[in-house]
């Protein structure tokens, strides 16, 4: 069992990341990684959905038929959104007002439904919940990776704004790499999330193939 759940870890932080491999969840991944620390928020609230969600279609799986389940899943992942919605708004409102209508927006984020369809609906609960979270933190890893290039090449700071959006005991994370006029423009600008984006996908796939390791890359695209 403990294999099992050591796979699900791999897979959902590497070997089967939804950005880096499965290329789902790119409309987020565009928009909110202008800074490591939006790409972190973001990445964090997808997790606790997708964890979430994944548990409540575990636990009513075989309740549910055939011919109905995806408008269950999305009431489902529906009802989480809001209550992340709401919680982001009350306790970390700074950043609430940064990712904005991208939090609602979870509901049609491809790889929360993409992990419903495809393990919780056919494990149990702890697996399920486990597949969820993991997903969800290959996620938020990806957008802070993707987020840490741009802002470092782009503005030359790493976490800027980290105590604002996400309490003053962030304050640590805020560094300043290199001076503000050395910064590469196009990175944080929209086109700069493509371009650093399709370079961690080849730089994974380069890792992959130097240990040796097949490649698992889906022919999905996200909305």
């Amino acid at each position: 069992m403990s294999g099992k759940y050591g796979q699900i870890v791999k897979d959902g932080l590497w070997e089967n990341n939804g950005v880096l491999c499965m290329l789902l969840g790119m409309c987020p991944t565009m928009a909110m990684t202008g800074t490591a620390t939006n790409g972190f928020g973001m990445g964090i609230a997808t997790a606790v959905v997708m964890a979430a969600s994944n548990m409540m279609v575990a636990m009513f799986r075989n309740y549910v038929t055939h011919e109905v389940r995806i408008p269950v899943y999305i009431l489902i992942v529906a009802a989480n959104v809001t209550f992340v919605d709401l919680a982001m708004n009350a306790w970390m409102h700074e950043l609430y007002k940064v990712l904005g209508l991208f939090i609602p927006l979870i509901v049609s984020n491809c790889l929360p439904l993409a992990r419903l369809e495809a393990y919780a609906a056919k494990e149990p609960v702890l697996p399920s919940l486990m597949d969820g979270w993991f997903m969800g933190l290959g996620f938020t890893l990806a957008l802070t990776m993707i987020g840490a290039v741009r802002e470092i090449v782009g503005q030359g700071t790493l976490f800027a704004d980290a105590a604002l959006l996400l309490g003053p005991s962030f304050t640590f994370l805020e560094t300043r790499i290199m001076p503000a006029d050395m910064g590469i423009l196009v990175l944080i600008l929209p086109p700069g999330g493509f371009l650093v984006a399709g370079l961690m996908v080849v730089a994974k796939r380069m890792i992959d193939l130097a240990a040796g390791k097949e490649i698992k890359m889906a022919g999905a695209h996200s909305v």
